[in-house]
């Protein structure tokens, strides 16, 4: 069954002091892949960029740089996007063995921005770690196809370490997050990239948005969904590249609509820039991701 979603980000900074001029750059408008379509996007600057310039990066991110030439003292961005999503649970028990899959990632000669080659190794915010990997691979060696055995790690995390705001930040290493136990989405999906590239199994940092829903009994909240990250790790030439939540301890599905993939969170931030300030930033985040209608796929 597809979904269609209507989403709405806002990012808003305010500064202490004017900023003469600013270059930034986006990864907020969701992808074109993965059982995924945009039907409709708009993306708004305020203050409007003198120059703005939309591409396609190296990993297949859809990226907006923009130029604020006048002095400014606040930048808000505002995205509004509907995009359809259908993405069939893979079947698991059907993918290869954790050796096929180390063997095939070590061969691999194909260099495009979504092949394993790029995945298994250090990105600028994640190395492998021995620690995690022993920790991982527990889990991975008893499963008899990698696919289950992915499920059943991002299970395992959910269970072993607890969500809590405010104890890490982007610089939080790995292995602090697997000393405390604790962390949010970016440092569990750090976490376990770091133990899968350790076992030989390339996995990629994914962001985007996650439809959460409300307690029951309670109205639902705008803007209490929220840019999420979870985990691609690759099975081999015939599965590819397998969605998981292990803050959810779930596959990713049609709750997930992904923005951006990239080595680690460095490669995919939302918001990127290079200005000059003094003193402490304010920064407001609010994401609203509404299903318009569900779609019943004929057979």
């Amino acid at each position: 069954m597809a979904v269609i979603y209507d989403i709405r980000l806002l990012i808003a900074y305010h500064y202490p002091g004017f900023v003469a001029d600013a270059r930034h750059i986006l990864r907020v408008e969701p992808r074109e892949d993965r059982g995924q379509s945009v039907l409709a996007s708009r993306l708004r600057f305020e203050p409007t960029p003198s120059e703005l310039q939309r591409e396609t990066d190296f990993f297949g991110n859809r990226t907006a740089h923009g130029l604020i030439a006048r002095p400014h003292d606040a930048l808000r961005v505002e995205l509004e996007t509907r995009v359809r999503v259908e993405r069939p649970a893979p079947r698991l028990e059907d993918t290869p063995t954790l050796r096929q899959v180390r063997e095939w990632s070590a061969s691999s000669l194909e260099s495009e921005g979504d092949s394993p080659i790029h995945f298994g190794g250090a990105g600028r915010l994640v190395s492998p770690s021995a620690k995690v990997a022993a920790y991982v691979a527990e889990t991975l060696e008893a499963a008899p196809a990698i696919g289950l055995g992915l499920l059943m790690l991002s299970r395992r995390i959910r269970s072993d370490f607890r969500f809590q705001a405010g104890v890490s930040s982007v610089a939080t290493r790995v292995e602090e997050t697997f000393a405390t136990r604790r962390g949010v989405c970016q440092d569990f999906s750090h976490m376990m990239i770091a133990g899968l590239r350790g076992c030989g199994v390339p996995a990629a940092y994914a962001s985007g948005f996650l439809r959460t829903e409300p307690p029951p009994g309670r109205p639902r909240l705008a803007g209490a969904d929220a840019m999420h990250a979870w985990v691609e790790a690759w099975a081999g030439p015939d599965a590819g590249w397998i969605g998981l939540d292990p803050t959810n301890g779930c596959l990713a599905g049609e709750d997930h609509v992904l923005v951006a993939l990239g080595r680690d969170y460095a490669d995919v931030a939302p918001i990127d820039g290079v200005l000059i300030t003094a003193g402490p930033q304010k920064h407001h985040h609010a994401v609203d991701m509404v299903p318009v209608e569900p779609e019943v796929t004929a057979s």
